[in-house]
């Protein structure tokens, strides 16, 4: 129901009555107390009290009711929504029925006045609604909000017959096709919020009422309980076998985390709120009481433990509605016969539920607790409520020795392999316990979560998706047909591609770095536990060992040297081992979320692949067939080029070009460079700046005298005019002309985008005579101020590595984004005199990646172990400033 919600008036009663001080003290104690000890459901209760004390004390002192002859046109005060559900958290509104036996006089404007308007002096949001019984049941046969605030009302005071009219006309109201259609539009408007909000039991800023897991779903399950059972309060949910004594008393302790979180935030602030955004996450953690443990910062311990209570709502919401036989897809309610058997002894299935015939057959062959799952993975069916219930009161049966049962692993391992095209066994296993018993140290991992913008899911329900994206690319309609191909080709060690999928990021179970060197170890003794050989461990291992080299090598380094692709050949050694592991990282990538998979990364990831592919199958002698790629790319070049004059102009500018520029560049762009090159003359630089098609994205060419700095200069001046680069890639020709090409985004006014790039222009015109200084100039644009990401809670990292690559030393730098962030990383490197000759700019949400490989002016590698430390030293002190700081 939506009551209308008066505005405050301006002759709003000014002198506090009794009953209004009664309620301000009173209520300003509760949430004192709760403040001061934390306890969520006394609280509510002394909440819901005070108000309701207010309300009884109203009545009785009323001055307008006697006025309206009670006797002759009675009335009830009614509680509606959260207040009438009795969960009036600290800023929730305050929802009230005025009710009538039949026509609504019209003193109950004064009514209103004299019992409401105190409330909104004390800053409560209130709605309002008077009207007959008659109109009620109208209004709710109309507008479904209006129903479910009926079935939520809650006698205050008054004459109580009158509520009980309401309940009774509701009942009658809600019964034969009327109930099932009503039950049909609850379970529409629960899916389409759930779309609409999204699974608040993964998201990073999930909203605690509205979103999937959220307060709705349980108060859908209310509304349909009642609907279906007549049910009048919440314990009867258990009364009416919906909930088992166990479900319930868990489900309840799910709600009190959500509430006492959602009371937090209603005091951090100062209002209803229900969307815990990232700027909060911290502060309620340091309320609640959590600490750092396992290796977990506090607010991840808190945002673990509140998913953890999201997703057990969000499971008995759906547990609830698939015992009711209602179908997520239909919105029907199915009471159909069995449409698919088990031929397993000791199991059946029931309404499309999959279930057991009778706890007496768990106990007398406990591998039936395995074998349920199997049957519902084969008949794409899910487990009855009461199935799910006699799994959770039997895992202790999952023992020792059921695990090391060889029959009982094969069981698991055939679930592992059956394809998920809608439904997933697996998060069943989960949210059941079983797979938590039948592999231990998945314990480590359960509602574990990573506190950034890049992984989406928390650390469990992340290796579950991993496995079903690997399973999905056997559909032969599967958009990447690369990834379909090779799960093909690798055939019978799909099961091990698999298990490294579902262990591949076990070790963030452990304290410290290097999850996936530890998680190796534990992938390695599980396997070795099931029983599996020697040579199926080392598969699983290495997989796990390495899940993340080939995205780290894809968007970190420079993927045009020749070096890259040989390294990783060495490492990976051998093709069989490149495919699993090319599907792995894609299956990975693609299952930490939408921010973490893009074209770009996809993109990177295919030419790599392919690279260590062609090294591996033809070994490591390839420089060969770089020298003839780059003569015939010559030739042709010079062959489409009809003028005289200008194949002689090109072909004295193709000797001028470095062998790598010339491999990777396409003839187009050659060209096209050429072009810009020959207008530099004297210039200090030409440039070109280009719209990428179906991108958001600039392309900007500068063609320029090389220096030493000028890769600085230019990103400083970007940074500047506000421009963020996105990537970057430099080349140097022989003849000391330096090519940079940046892919930035957009000016923020595209109205103005002309203007801006001639500022920028003459910005970079300025600093490259050294008449800017950029470092004073971003300084002042910033204010000093160091913009955080919310997720800027652990150190940077800086990398230097001298052994990736023959020529050159490569400086890694991990940091939280922030504006002028690659400018002052460069100018550190410009004045230790280091010359960038090729940069990776990657960005990760709220982190960057930059690599730089650098040369000394001498244009040899770095091995001054006390210029590196120095380099290193000052670049962590640039990263912990704010922007620019000197």
């Amino acid at each position: 129901m939506t009551p209308a919600t008066p505005h405050k008036p301006e002759n709003a009663i000014k002198e506090a009555p009794p009953a209004m001080k009664r309620l301000r003290h009173e209520r300003d104690r509760a949430i004192e107390v709760f403040m001061e000890k934390g306890r969520i459901k006394p609280f509510l209760s002394r909440h819901t009290s005070c108000l309701d004390q207010y309300f009884t004390d109203s009545f009785e002192k009323s001055m307008v009711g006697p006025k309206m002859q009670f006797h002759k046109k009675p009335y009830a005060m009614i509680a509606l929504g959260g207040y009438g559900r009795q969960e009036q958290c600290i800023h929730s509104d305050v929802d009230i029925l005025v009710l009538f036996q039949k026509q609504v006089p019209a003193e109950s404007e004064a009514l209103i006045r004299e019992m409401l308007y105190p409330l909104w002096d004390l800053g409560f949001e209130v709605g309002h609604a008077t009207r007959s019984i008659k109109e009620c049941i109208a209004l709710a046969a109309d507008k479904t909000d209006v129903l479910t605030a009926l079935l939520d009302a809650r006698f205050l005071c008054g004459m109580s017959t009158l509520y009980g009219d309401l309940r009774d006309r509701l009942d009658k109201y809600l019964t034969g096709k009327r109930a099932q259609n009503t039950i049909k539009e609850l379970v529409r408007r629960n899916q389409d919020r759930h779309e609409r909000f999204g699974d608040s039991s993964y998201l990073l800023e999930p909203n605690l009422k509205e979103g999937r897991g959220g307060l709705r779903d349980y108060h859908t399950i209310l509304w349909l309980a009642r609907i279906e059972h007549k049910m009048m309060q919440p314990r009867d949910l258990e009364y009416f076998g919906i909930l088992s004594h166990d479900e319930y008393q868990r489900l309840e302790q799910s709600l009190w985390f959500v509430w006492k979180t959602r009371n937090h935030l209603h005091l951090l602030t100062g209002r209803k709120y229900d969307q815990l955004y990232f700027e909060h996450q911290v502060k309620i953690a340091e309320s609640l009481g959590f600490k750092a443990a396992r290796g977990q910062l506090p607010v991840e311990r808190f945002l673990g433990k509140l998913h953890a209570e999201m997703e057990y709502i969000k499971q008995t919401n759906m547990a609830v509605l698939l015992e009711m036989g209602v179908s997520r897809r239909t919105f029907s309610i199915s009471r159909r016969p069995v449409i698919r058997e088990t031929d397993v002894p000791g199991l059946r299935v029931e309404r499309n539920l999959v279930g057991f015939v009778s706890p007496e057959h768990i106990l007398n062959t406990p591998v039936l607790l395995i074998r349920i799952f199997e049957e519902s993975a084969r008949l794409k069916l899910p487990l009855s409520a009461e199935a799910r219930r006699l799994v959770k009161e039997f895992t202790y049966l999952v023992n020792k020795s059921f695990r090391q049962d060889p029959g009982n692993v094969r069981i698991f391992e055939r679930i592992l392999i059956t394809p998920t095209p809608t439904y997933n066994v697996l998060n069943e296993m989960l949210n059941t316990g079983f797979l938590e018993r039948f592999i231990p140290k998945l314990k480590t991992i359960t509602d574990r979560i990573q506190y950034d913008g890049y992984h989406l899911y928390p650390i469990d329900r992340h290796c579950l998706r991993t496995v079903k994206t690997l399973k999905n690319f056997a559909a032969r309609e599967n958009a990447d047909v690369l990834a379909h191909k090779l799960f093909k080709e690798i055939g019978k060690q799909r099961n091990l591609l698999l298990w490294a999928a579902l262990l591949h990021d076990i070790g963030k179970g452990e304290a410290g770095p290097g999850h996936a060197d530890s998680g190796a170890r534990i992938a390695e003794r599980i396997l070795s536990e099931f029983g599996y050989t020697e040579d199926k461990t080392d598969v699983v291992r290495f997989l796990v060992k390495e899940h993340l080299f080939l995205v780290k090598t894809a968007t970190r380094r420079d993927l045009n040297d020749e070096e890259t692709a040989i390294y990783c050949a060495r490492r990976v050694k051998n093709e069989k081992y490149l495919k699993m592991l090319y599907l792995l990282t894609l299956a990975d990538s693609m299952a930490t979320g939408p921010k973490a998979w893009n074209d770009w990364t996809a993109e990177l990831l295919r030419d790599l692949f392919f690279k260590v592919l062609k090294i591996l199958e033809k070994g490591e002698l390839a420089t060969t067939e770089a020298v003839e790629a780059m003569k015939n790319k010559k030739q042709a070049l010079l062959a489409a080029t009809s003028d005289d004059r200008e194949r002689t102009v090109l072909a004295t500018h193709l000797e001028i070009l470095s062998p790598r520029y010339l491999l990777y560049t396409t003839d187009d762009a050659i060209l096209a460079h050429m072009h810009l090159y020959r207008r530099l003359s004297t210039d200090a630089f030409v440039w070109e700046i280009n719209q990428n098609p179906g991108s958001q994205t600039r392309t900007v060419t500068i063609c320029a005298p090389d220096r030493t700095g000028l890769f600085s200069k230019i990103a400083g001046v970007l940074a500047l005019n506000g421009l963020n680069i996105l990537e970057a890639e430099i080349f140097t020709w022989k003849n000391n002309t330096a090519l940079d090409v940046f892919v930035v985004s957009p000016p923020a006014d595209l109205i103005y985008e002309d203007q801006r790039w001639t500022r920028t222009g003459e910005d970079l015109r300025a600093a490259l005579a050294d008449e800017l200084d950029i470092t004073r100039a971003l300084k002042k644009n910033t204010g000093g101020r160091l913009r955080r990401s919310p997720y800027a809670t652990r150190p940077h990292r800086i990398t230097i590595d001298n052994d990736a690559s023959s020529f050159f030393t490569l400086i890694e730098v991990i940091a939280y984004d922030r504006s002028g962030l690659l400018f002052d990383i460069t100018d550190v490197l410009f004045r230790h005199h280091l010359d960038v000759k090729l940069a990776k700019i990657a960005t990760k949400i709220d982190q960057v990646v930059d690599v730089f490989y650098v040369r000394d002016t001498e244009g040899l590698k770095i091995n001054d172990e006390d210029l590196l430390d120095q380099v290193r030293t000052r670049i962590e002190s640039v990263l912990g400033q704010a922007p620019n700081e000197p």
